[in-house]
Parts: C-alpha cells; sequence; structure tokens
C-alpha cells in the first residue's frame, strides 16, 4: 500500500463510519505529501498545536484558491469571505466586533442567559417523541435543537426557522473537499444560491433590526460602536451566515457522535444519568474522541516552513488531521479508550490559536444540556444499527440518521 492511496482510503466514504485505524497509520508518515501538487497531510497533536499557532500558516481565501483549492465561500456568491477566511488583521478586527456581541466581557450573561430556554427546547424535544419507542435522534432532535438555538442568539422570527434546512444542507455539504472535487455544476450552483438567498434573507432581517433594534446578536452587530469600527452589511451577512452554518452543522455531530459513544459505553450512559455534572467532562472527551470536525483542509504557507526535517515550500496547502492528533499516543495516554475521567483532555476537537471555534461557550452548553436530559429521560436506550450510516462529508463527520430504541420516556 503506497502513502497517497492512505490518504485516499481516509477520504473514501467506506470509510466514514472508522477512519481512526487509517488515523493510525497516517500517524507513522506525520509529514504525507502523496503528490507533487497535492497537499502536506499533518497528523500529529504537536505538529498541528504548532501550525494552528504559527503566523505563516494562511486561512486567507484568496491564498487557498491562488494554492488551487477553491472554496464554495468565495465562488460568486457576492458575499466577502467570514473573518474565518482571513488573516489578522482584518481577521482580528472583525472577529473582536463578532465577540462583543456574542459573549464576555462586553455581553458577560447572553449565553448564560440561554441555558433555562436551552433546557426547555430539549424538554420539548424529547416530549415530542411521544408515544415511540424508536426515534431517529439526528432529524427528531441533534438536529433541530442547534438550529433553534442559532436562529433565537441571531434574532431570526421562530416562523422562519424551518425554512433555514433548504439553506444550510448544500452549504454544509460544499464545506467537503472531496464532494467540491467531485462536484457537478449543479450541485456548485445550488451551494452558491443557497448561501446567497441565506445571505439576502439575513440582510432583510439585519436593515430591520437597524431601524428596530432588539435583544439579539443581529442587533448587536449592526449597532457596534466599539473601538473596532462597525461591520458593513456584507460583513454583517457574511458573519451570520458563519455563525449559523458553523454554530450548527458541528454541534448537530457532537450532540449525535456523543450519543452514540456513550451507547456503546452504556456504563458511563449510566454514570450520567446518576451524575448530571459529569457531562462536562463527557463532553470535552468526546471532543478529543469523536471530535465533530474532523479535518482542517483550509491553509496555505506563505513562507518556506520545516515540519520534522521536512520543508514545506511556501504556497503549499497543509491539511490539519484534527481527529489524529486527538489520539496520539505521543500526547494521550491510552488515546483509543474513551474515558471522561482523563485529568488532561487538552484536544483539538476546537481547533487552537486564531481560528479556534468561536462559539466553543455555546456548543459546549448545548451537548451538555442534550447529553445529560437525555440519559436522564430515556429509559433502556439502545442503538438498532450499529455503525449507523454517515454523511459523505469527511471534514464534518457525523451520522446522517443515529436510530435508537427505548422503553418510553421517564
Amino acid at each position: 500500500m503506497t502513502q497517497a492511496s492512505l490518504f485516499r482510503r481516509i477520504t473514501d466514504f467506506a470509510n466514514r463510519a472508522d477512519p481512526y485505524p487509517l488515523y493510525q497509520e497516517l500517524r507513522r508518515t506525520p509529514v504525507l505529501h502523496e503528490e507533487e501538487d497535492g497537499p502536506y497531510i499533518i497528523s500529529s497533536y504537536w505538529d498541528i498545536e504548532n501550525l494552528l499557532h504559527d503566523p505563516r500558516i494562511s486561512s486567507d481565501a484568496a491564498n487557498l484558491a491562488a494554492a488551487g483549492d477553491e472554496l464554495a465561500e468565495a465562488q460568486s456568491t457576492g458575499l466577502p469571505p467570514s473573518f474565518l477566511r482571513l488573516d489578522p488583521p482584518e481577521h482580528d478586527r472583525l472577529r473582536r466586533i463578532a465577540n462583543s456581541a456574542f459573549g464576555p466581557p462586553h455581553k458577560p450573561h447572553r449565553l448564560d442567559s440561554m441555558r433555562g430556554e436551552l433546557h426547555e427546547i430539549v424538554d420539548g424535544l424529547i416530549d415530542g417523541f411521544g408515544d415511540a419507542r424508536e426515534i431517529d435522534l439526528v432529524d427528531q432532535f441533534a438536529y433541530p435543537f442547534p438550529v433553534t438555538v442559532i436562529c433565537r442568539l441571531l434574532g431570526v422570527p421562530r416562523e422562519d426557522e424551518p425554512r433555514f434546512r433548504s439553506w444550510v444542507d448544500p452549504l454544509v455539504a460544499s464545506l467537503d473537499p472531496e464532494t467540491r472535487q467531485n462536484a457537478d455544476e449543479e450541485f456548485l450552483k445550488a451551494a452558491q444560491e443557497a448561501r446567497m438567498e441565506l445571505g439576502m434573507y439575513l440582510a432583510g432581517l439585519t436593515e430591520q433590526r437597524t431601524k428596530d433594534p432588539q435583544d439579539d446578536m443581529l442587533s448587536d452587530l449592526a449597532d457596534s460602536r466599539g473601538p473596532e469600527g462597525t461591520m458593513t452589511m456584507m460583513e454583517v451577512m457574511s458573519t451570520a451566515v458563519l455563525l449559523l452554518i458553523a454554530g450548527h452543522e458541528t454541534t448537530v455531530n457532537l450532540i449525535t457522535n456523543g450519543m452514540l459513544t456513550l451507547l456503546r459505553h452504556p456504563d458511563i450512559l449510566r454514570r450520567l444519568r446518576e451524575d448530571p455534572g459529569l457531562a462536562a467532562n463527557i463532553v470535552e472527551e468526546l471532543l478529543r474522541y469523536e471530535p465533530p470536525v474532523q479535518i482542517v483542509p483550509q491553509r496555505t504557507c506563505i513562507a518556506d516552513i520545516e515540519v520534522r526535517g521536512v520543508t514545506i515550500p511556501k504556497g503549499s496547502r497543509i491539511w490539519l488531521m484534527l481527529a489524529a492528533g486527538n489520539r496520539d499516543p505521543e500526547r494521550f495516554k491510552d488515546p483509543e479508550r474513551f474515558d471522561p475521567d482523563r485529568g488532561d483532555i487538552q484536544h483539538l476537537g476546537f481547533g487552537s490559536g486564531i481560528h479556534s471555534c468561536f462559539g466553543a461557550p455555546l456548543a459546549r452548553m448545548e451537548a451538555q444540556i442534550a447529553l445529560s436530559e437525555l440519559a436522564r429521560r430515556l429509559d433502556d436506550p439502545r442503538l438498532v444499527e450499529d455503525p449507523p450510516p454517515y454523511r459523505p462529508n469527511a471534514v464534518l463527520r457525523g451520522p446522517r440518521h443515529l436510530r435508537i430504541a427505548f422503553g418510553g420516556l421517564r
């Protein structure tokens, strides 16, 4: 087996249910360059951590396009790249403005004040299972929960929340490099149209909030008056689209991967039912053991960089294999074991450096509430199908469906 075939197997959908044995093989060659014009694949924890903090690694969409990887986000949608696809200083300016509307120190209670509402949404979704004794956790719980939360955070009217799925699905699919590479013109057009329609909807909503501000994030973004100045309308739209997509799909996968892992470890599920306080440790270990974002493919070298004796030339693309780093035995003891009692779970599940996950505090809170309530209320839950069917996306990895049978609701 050649090194090139190893990486093709990792991105091959046939191995989506369990890529971890392949990550073990990949770590034997910590800097893998499969072909002359292909990306450099980095798989060890410490190398990934260092590169995420290295200013010579660019996230700028223009640099990535120059390196030969077109981003769906930059493909003739009319919207500028979000701050996720920018480098300092512009990245820092936009992120600071967004953060001032999201949480501490400017809005210290915005997220914590939503805790009660999150519990209500979760309880309502579980109550909605009714007399059923088998459910699809993705469609009936893990998908609607975070999209509802993000819509409430941004200030989207409740009657408009169902419209978002038709926009989010093609956009999320377009984030996967393998999908983009093999996509036809119709798929790319659908992704562009979805992003534009979503952006235009949010533009109209932002315009309303400019005239009639509410206690929501869109109002704050549209009315930012801090030392960083204000966002343009287009920047507000791009930031809102980023928050909706990034804040939704990753949390869907975190909750689904989490419940799947707990059902495979019934002793830990039982402990969570008896002690909801264990949820924080469980979620951190899940972010290491089954991270919802497995790969960061969108980075470019803007100078020559040496990693483990290998020179990565300026202009090269770099793929950072977060999920491989999270199970690196050089960093974690017994890394293939799911252990929420670990004393050190400093994972890469939310990335690191200036592009670390903006919505991490909200994702943590959502996953902790969701998993603890599912553990508390589902009587004798068990998997109907293992492994479940997975989404095609290798970057944002998670089950497309997760059938769970149970004896009833507590």
